[in-house]
């Protein structure tokens, strides 16, 4: 879709009226022009509609009637059931709105209810996302958003009256979600409210009050799509986590990684990075790996999570539209990578896999279309192990060929092309500098980070100072 498409897509909204209430004194009619007046300030045009979910028994009828007539449509929801029907609409709005469609959502609980699903949902199909809350999120969300808004900020910062919405003769209606029905006129529908039927639908067919999640039944490893089929493939491979298993020859690991991918139907280039301690890794084991082309990266326990996510930020930037996979063995991939991952993927047009030595107890909110276990992924049978070793690498299984891979230093900064400049480099005193450079950095830190809390959690009394 081109640019102007864009500006002038649709926008859905949907308000979790208790949340977020028409501040007291406000005109209601004023909420429409106010969001479309917003939008029109990032340079979005489009049709805009908006369904205000609530306790409409309780909402005084001048706002109810007031709402209606600039076109916001009015849901009833039993009190705590609102954020469970809200995604549920929600999920059936994306299957008829493709992007560039655009979602935005007024409530103060899209970390602790939406955050998980709509992220896992955005990695599939990401559509631009606009949040406003009358109290922000107090962490960092899954989901991506485009921009955030301070409910009351919102409301009372524009001036637009509601005689300028494009909608105020819209026609609106209004739902109620216990008794599955519509009504044209608030008369209408405030008298169905207090209907003894009414009441008894509440109490016969209660409304979850728990979201239901679409993403939590997504299977894993899927065939591989056109777009993906030939696509590159980039590996980030922490070895702390998932070593070379004792007496397996690393000359395999490439071949059996690629081989997976091809029973999946991914044949695009593969490039692999290893990262650990290779300072106490077997030189022949990194000779063997940088013989089938594999970079070899030394990073220290304190910091291979961070130098991982640094070569992620600079893969991204070179890769920035392609189809592309991502591949990520790590038994930390959620914990080490979620602060920015989630976002990336939803983003860009990336696949992911993961593997790890074991399996997670939580589904991830990363979305993959494969994962492994490490020893399993390793487990080529025999007949394959030469003819995918020849075809993959280039070399005989008889010869450890010269290095293809680079070394890297991920302490220093440093690369180098033989394996012992790089033995060479990490017995340096240099290096060992560096190293402990960064090992004072992190324990400075943490004595810090003590220090704060214990000044926090235990103030001095004016006792305890006059005390000698």
């Amino acid at each position: 879709m081109g640019g102007n498409d864009a500006k002038t897509a649709k926008i859905a909204v949907w308000w979790d009226m208790f949340d977020c209430p028409v501040p007291e004194g406000i005109d209601a009619r004023k909420v429409r022009p106010s969001l479309e007046g917003a939008f029109k300030e990032l340079g979005y045009t489009g049709p805009v509609s908006i369904t205000a979910y609530g306790d409409q028994k309780q909402t005084p009828e001048h706002l109810l009637r007031a709402l209606s007539s600039t076109g916001v449509a009015v849901v009833h929801t039993r009190s705590g059931c609102t954020c469970a029907l809200m995604y549920k609409d929600m999920v059936a709005w994306r299957e008829d709105n493709p992007p560039p469609a655009k979602m935005m959502i007024i409530s103060n609980q899209v970390l602790d209810v939406f955050n998980w699903d709509l992220a896992r949902l955005q990695q599939r199909t990401s559509y631009d996302i606009y949040l406003a809350y009358s109290v922000q999120p107090r962490a960092a969300l899954f989901v991506r958003t485009r921009h955030e808004w301070l409910w009351d900020k919102i409301i009372l910062t524009n001036t637009s009256n509601a005689s300028e919405s494009s909608s105020a003769a819209a026609k609106s209606k209004f739902y109620c979600k216990s008794c599955s029905l519509d009504r044209q006129s608030l008369k209408s529908f405030r008298k169905h409210l207090s209907t003894k039927k009414h009441a008894k639908q509440e109490i016969l067919r209660p409304d979850d009050s728990q979201l239901q999640s679409v993403t939590s039944k997504w299977g894993k490893n899927y065939a591989a799509t056109p777009e993906f089929a030939t696509a590159k493939i980039h590996v980030w491979w922490d070895m702390y986590d998932c070593p070379i298993p004792d007496g397996y020859d690393a000359r395999r690991i490439r071949p059996s990684l690629e081989g997976a991918f091809k029973e999946l139907g991914y044949s695009g280039p593969v490039s692999i990075t290893a990262y650990g301690d290779h300072k106490k890794t077997p030189q022949h084991h990194l000779q063997a790996l940088s013989s089938t082309g594999i970079d070899v990266a030394h990073a220290t326990l304190e910091v291979v999570n961070g130098r991982i996510s640094d070569d992620i930020d600079e893969w991204e930037y070179n890769n920035p539209t392609a189809p592309a996979t991502m591949m990520i063995i790590s038994d930390e991939a959620d914990y080490a990578f979620s602060d920015f991952l989630p976002h990336l993927l939803q983003e860009n047009k990336y696949n992911l896999f993961l593997a790890y030595s074991f399996r997670p107890r939580e589904m991830s909110v990363l979305v993959t279309s494969a994962e492994w276990l490490w020893d399993s992924l390793l487990a080529v049978s025999e007949t394959r192990r030469h003819d995918l070793l020849r075809k993959c690498s280039g070399s005989s299984i008889e010869r450890v060929g010269e290095s293809t891979g680079m070394f890297y230093c991920k302490v220093c900064y440093s690369d180098f092309k033989l394996l012992d400049e790089f033995m060479k480099h990490l017995s340096s005193k240099k290096h060992a500098l560096n190293c402990k450079r960064i090992t004072d950095h992190i324990e400075s830190s943490e004595n810090l980070q003590l220090y704060w809390e214990e000044k926090h959690h235990f103030p001095e009394s004016k006792r305890f100072k006059k005390a000698p």
